[in-house]
């Protein structure tokens, strides 16, 4: 936001949120400090809401910015809007957009409150962890095995102009963080391709881009086959494409899991995808054939974290499938 920028009752604020791919990455910090800077460069910046443990380090930059207090209904601190519209500053700062507000408030969960502050014009700067997207949290939690209660709607995150990933470059890199690190670079991703399919409608502009994109998403009994399918579906809302499923049959199946198998399956269908069962000894090489052979451009799979010794000496299937489907984008969806 140019440093000159002022808001107006007929312009909505702009959103931008840092987003964190785990917990102590420092996305607070990043956001407490964009703050000083731009009151520093003579924006009218305010606190709207702090987390309830303000660590060390951010106390110094919380010094130079004026607070705007939260007040608590049964221990749970909720934003004061109606301080904040009449405040009206420029810039409002939000530390923690997924707090659900107790009964009786004046909106239901705090990213509603946000809303409500940039119909009014005011620029939001907000942070959040990767966890607390609602379409993400089932994932996180495989992963980190972690559970959330509270989480904001991903098309509320859609509507965000600006999306930063903090990250921790001083931090070893662990398999665990490089997927949740992935899974924040392919949100971020899609929150940006959603601010230019906003920008082109909102301008008259049409979208050829995708004409030609195919969805192939490769069932097993584990996957994450819901987020797979949530995923291809609203990418191919956007590109106007097929979804396809395919399953390469496997006479080895357990009784549990060809139960889970054909819940996919009619899923699936249920979805509108095409669905396939394939034949073939090698899955990786009959569904790299079936993807070319359908203009397919992206091949969703699942991948679990576990390592067995065949896994070990000869590399995953997933690794296989990405150096086979070479030309194809190989998304990679943990479980």
């Amino acid at each position: 936001m140019p440093d000159n920028e002022k808001t107006s009752d007929s312009t909505r604020g702009r959103l931008k949120v840092f987003l964190g791919y785990a917990s102590g990455v420092g996305k607070s910090f990043r956001m407490f400090d964009e703050g000083r800077r731009r009151r520093d460069r003579g924006q009218d910046v305010v606190v709207g809401a702090l987390q309830p443990k303000v660590p060390v380090e951010i106390q110094p930059l919380l010094s130079s910015l004026e607070i705007i207090p939260t007040f608590n209904v049964k221990g749970v601190p909720v934003i004061d809007v109606q301080a904040l519209l009449q405040r009206r500053p420029q810039v409002c700062l939000i530390d923690g957009l997924a707090y659900d507000n107790p009964p009786g408030s004046r909106n239901a969960h705090r990213w509603q409150d946000v809303e409500e502050l940039l119909s009014a014009g005011i620029t939001i700067v907000a942070s959040v962890n990767l966890q607390y997207i609602g379409d993400q949290r089932e994932a996180v939690e495989k992963l980190t095995g972690k559970r959330v209660n509270q989480t904001i709607p991903r098309e509320f995150l859609n509507t965000a102009d600006e999306i930063v990933i903090v990250d921790a470059p001083t931090e070893a890199a662990t398999e665990r963080r490089s997927a949740l690190r992935e899974m924040a670079l392919v949100l971020s991703a899609d929150v940006i391709d959603a601010g230019l399919q906003r920008y082109m409608h909102a301008h008259g502009l049409e979208q050829h881009l995708g004409t030609n994109e195919r969805f192939l998403i490769c069932l097993t009994p584990r996957a994450n086959f819901e987020r797979m399918m949530a995923t291809a579906r609203r990418n191919a809302t956007r590109f106007h494409c097929d979804v396809l499923a395919a399953y390469v049959r496997r006479p080895d199946l357990s009784e549990a899991d060809q139960k889970l198998l054909e819940e996919s399956l009619a899923k699936a269908r249920e979805n509108g995808a095409q669905v396939e069962v394939l034949e073939g000894v090698d899955p990786v090489e009959t569904i790299v054939r079936y993807a070319r052979s359908h203009g397919v451009t992206q091949i969703f799979v699942g991948h679990s974290g576990k390592k067995d010794l065949g896994t070990r000496m000869f590399g995953s299937t997933v690794s296989r499938l990405v150096r086979a489907a070479r030309g194809i984008d190989v998304r990679v969806f943990p479980h």
